[in-house]
């Protein structure tokens, strides 16, 4: 896959609507979780660095199966961000709003959705020039009502919340016109992909996708 700009990325997303956020402990798991996702009709994949596997399952993820759209997640460090690009990552996604993250990724021509929950991380992203952002933790911090009152002022801005949202609570906000796409690990848990049960996370996948529906307000 070519090098995507960001605007060419957040059109992905939103086509999507739900960005898989995955955590691999073997990244022998990464190709056949892509084709799972794949199939299942959400070819795009958030790989999160929370285990030592991320950077290898990323290039696997990546170089088998050439059609998917993958990030990588839970980035803290710019070292870990050079290391995700070069395992062929096309978008970073951060927790929070690092600043040594930020402008290592403008600085490089690397996506990059940093985290925000206040107001105050929302107008420092603006200084930056960065108008879609992740919203983390989304359920914790008070969910699509919090996220409607902090998104009221900046009319620019768009988020990716991500945090506690499953198939029960992810309507609301898609329903909402200032999100993107939803972060979530309900089609892939964790314990499903260790125990390889990868036509479990196919089928799931394709209930996701099945069930984004509804306006927008």
């Amino acid at each position: 896959m070519a090098s995507l700009g960001t605007a060419a990325i957040v059109e992905r997303l939103r086509a999507a609507r739900i960005v898989p956020v995955l955590v691999i402990e073997d990244a022998l798991d990464a190709a056949p979780l892509a084709g799972a996702l794949t199939t299942g009709g959400l070819p795009i994949a958030e790989v999160t660095f929370r285990t030592a596997a991320a950077g290898e399952a990323l290039r696997r993820m990546t170089g088998e199966n050439p059609d998917i759209l993958v990030g990588a997640g839970t980035v803290l460090t710019p070292t870990q961000a050079a290391e995700a690009v070069d395992a062929g990552a096309k978008f970073i996604v951060a927790p929070g709003f690092g600043p040594a993250i930020v402008d290592w990724c403008l600085d490089c021509g690397v996506p990059v959705f940093p985290g925000v929950c206040t107001p105050t991380e929302v107008e420092m992203a603006l200084a930056r020039g960065l108008t879609t952002l992740k919203f983390f933790p989304a359920e914790p911090a008070g969910g699509i009502a919090y996220l409607e009152a902090i998104a009221a002022p900046y009319g620019m801005v768009e988020f990716i919340p991500t945090g506690g949202i499953n198939a029960a609570n992810i309507g609301p906000y898609l329903a909402f016109r200032k999100v993107v796409a939803c972060g979530g690990s309900w089609m892939a848990p964790a314990k499903w992909i260790a125990g390889k049960q990868f036509d479990r996370i196919r089928d799931e996948t394709r209930a996701a996708v099945a069930a984004v529906t509804g306006g927008v307000r």
